[in-house]
């Protein structure tokens, strides 16, 4: 099997993106597309992402799975300019990753064996549905975190807002009117700590798509061009 990419910042942007939750995933080369669905350390958060086999210019996957640690991908990617491409394939048991740009290089990572279990993306039905800039979403995020380490997400009455409350100062941001679309009503607390890592998905997409309900898990879903990252988290329950 081969994958071929003539742009490796896709694949490069989404590791470093999930590799902030999860250290080691199994990569699925599925017959439509590349996927990893991974679980947390702390069985708090799901990633789910999707590389579409339309986004390279040769996609053989052999119905492959490729045990990785994302951090050591993580560098290698990173070592691919903007303007080069690069190969991806199993050879003896090892991921061989060539570059091609000015100098063809060869590097070769150790595949192994991930012992969490293979996660299912679970069927949710949530109350509660917003579609945003991404870069507002996570403004709103980033302004809770200076002042709490949980905060709430509230749709009620068209209005969707970020509530963050620490035991002295608070922060609110409340968004409404043309610029995004919503529906139905809830509210939830989810834990700062997971969503200031999930808002560098802003980096794939320009919008962010945030769905929950009543103490109820949340999905965010940012929808890129090429490829798509999503997360779901458990909510953060607490004895007011």
């Amino acid at each position: 099997m081969i994958l071929k990419l003539d742009d490796p910042k896709l694949l490069g942007d989404a590791i470093d993106i999930i590799s902030n939750v999860v250290v080691e995933v199994r990569i699925k080369l599925l017959e439509d597309g590349l996927s990893v669905v991974a679980v947390d350390p702390a069985n708090v958060a799901l990633v789910i992402f999707r590389l579409p086999k339309e986004s390279f210019v040769e996609y053989n996957p052999g119905n492959a799975v490729w045990g990785v640690n994302l951090g050591d991908l993580k560098k290698i990617l990173k070592r691919a300019s903007g303007a080069a491409s690069i190969t991806l394939q199993e050879v003896e048991g090892k991921l061989k990753i060539t570059i091609f740009d000015k100098i063809k290089r060869n590097f070769s990572l150790s595949l192994i064996e991930v012992s969490a279990e293979d996660k299912d993306i679970p069927a949710l039905n949530f109350a509660a549905r917003i579609e945003m800039n991404a870069r507002d979403f996570s403004q709103a995020v980033e302004d809770a975190s200076v002042v709490a380490d949980s905060c709430a997400f509230v749709l009620k009455d068209d209005v969707f807002a970020i509530e963050g409350n620490g035991s002295l100062n608070s922060a609110r941001a409340e968004f409404s009117g043309s610029d995004l679309e919503m529906f139905g009503k809830g509210r939830s607390k989810y834990s700062l700590e997971y969503l200031m890592k999930f808002i560098k998905g802003m980096k794939v997409s320009d919008s962010v798509v945030v769905s929950f309900s009543d103490d109820y898990p949340l999905r965010l879903d940012f929808p890129g061009e090429r490829m798509g990252v999503g997360f779901i988290l458990a909510p953060r329950v607490e004895n007011d």
